[in-house]
């Protein structure tokens, strides 16, 4: 249970809660939002609630409005664009902040396309300079540059049917950008 619907038992408006806890009805949408009640905003609430401080601890953050449909199209869209340098990452961000769809699956689709252009560049970059030290065929840098496309659209291609069966990613990293 959340604050919101704890605030809704009692047949409170944000309004009537701020008057009664003494606390601005901007801090309680944040609460309600997700936010964590901390010090005087956490006994505030409690005492206008007619909770225990524990009560209030053990509270859950609402759950994300994630739309997998919109995640997938996310994922895809840096297929499309991948030959383009950066357009992978700008695409699908764009579509993530028009959509509203901002949470830790999207977040990871993004990384790992920063990631992955961060890597690709570096190696395309290395295969000149080899190519030139080591006199070696003028077409190793456009199979690399294709083998590195392909491998990118093949990450994203699993990732996106992972997305449809297990509503996971199956390459991600432990970290993000955004």
């Amino acid at each position: 249970m959340n604050i919101k619907t704890l605030r809704e038992q009692k047949h409170l408006t944000q309004e009537e809660l701020a008057i009664k806890s003494g606390i601005s009805i901007r801090t309680i949408q944040r609460i309600e939002a997700g936010q964590k009640p901390k010090g005087h905003t956490a006994k505030a609430l409690t005492k206008a609630l007619g909770l225990d401080l524990t009560a209030l601890n053990n509270i859950e953050k609402p759950i994300e409005d994630i739309n997998y449909s919109l995640i997938k199209l996310i994922n895809l869209s840096s297929a499309f664009v991948t030959f383009i340098p950066l357009l992978n990452i700008i695409v699908p961000l764009a579509i993530m902040y028009f959509s509203k769809q901002i949470n830790s699956i999207t977040k990871q689709i993004l990384s790992l396309q920063i990631i992955w252009t961060i890597v690709s560049t570096l190696i395309f970059l290395l295969t000149g300079f080899l190519k030139i030290t080591f006199s070696l065929s003028r077409h190793i840098t456009l199979w690399v540059m294709v083998i590195l496309i392909l491998i990118n659209i093949i990450l994203i291609l699993i990732n996106t049917a992972s997305i449809d069966k297990n509503e996971k990613l199956s390459f991600k990293l432990n970290f993000n950008f955004i």
